[in-house]
């Protein structure tokens, strides 16, 4: 076959092997993550039926037009989620499924492996985030009401965890991510050995 033509029938075969090649582990993620305030969002265990299970809502104050929720103080805090008995478009925005939140850590958006659900103990209930594929990563617990209840209850993000908005291409979208800089230790593997001390 004339080298020419052979080269021209690789061509196609070539763009197709490069489709299916893995990306590098340390791609940045197709996403970024930018600043939100904090004291504009709340984080929520919503109850499902009679109280004994929940979900995660998020809440998001955008405008000053209403109040979006009202938190009692106490332990747990009790949320009351004022954008449910009105029309809250352009002023509240509501997060109540994988379509408008994940898990982040760092560059790594990790919500096609890891899903946030809420776990209700005999005397708190927790925020975590589960691996859904075989060697993903620990379970992680992102969120803690601080006490036992059945109505909406405030999670409290635990040290180094807080929202950010998802950005693509310098525009800010509508998903929200549970976020940590880094991973925490418990993912990050054993501790290395101490060093040897010198004998003097």
């Amino acid at each position: 076959m004339h080298p020419i033509r052979t080269l021209a029938a690789l061509l196609p075969l070539a763009g197709a092997l490069a489709l299916v090649s893995p990306q590098p582990a340390a791609a940045k993620a197709l996403f970024g993550a930018v600043e939100v305030d904090q004291s504009k969002f709340v984080i929520v265990a919503a109850p499902i039926g009679d109280g004994s299970r929940a979900q995660l809502n998020i809440y998001e104050q955008r405008t000053n037009a209403r109040p979006c929720f009202a938190v009692q103080a106490g332990k747990p805090g009790v949320v009351d989620p004022l954008l449910s008995s009105f029309d809250f478009t352009g002023i509240c925005n509501r997060f109540i499924d994988g379509n408008g939140y994940s898990l982040r850590l760092g560059e790594q958006d990790l919500g096609t492996v890891y899903r946030l659900s809420v776990v209700k103990e005999a005397k708190d209930t927790l925020l975590m985030a589960l691996p859904t594929k075989a060697g993903a990563g620990p379970e992680l617990v992102i969120a803690r009401s601080g006490g036992a209840g059945n109505g909406f209850l405030l999670l409290v993000p635990e040290p180094g965890w807080k929202l950010m908005r998802r950005q693509f291409g310098g525009r800010a979208l509508g998903h929200v991510y549970v976020y940590r800089a880094a991973a925490p230790e418990a993912m990050s593997g054993p501790a290395a050995p101490p060093a040897p001390v010198a004998a003097h």
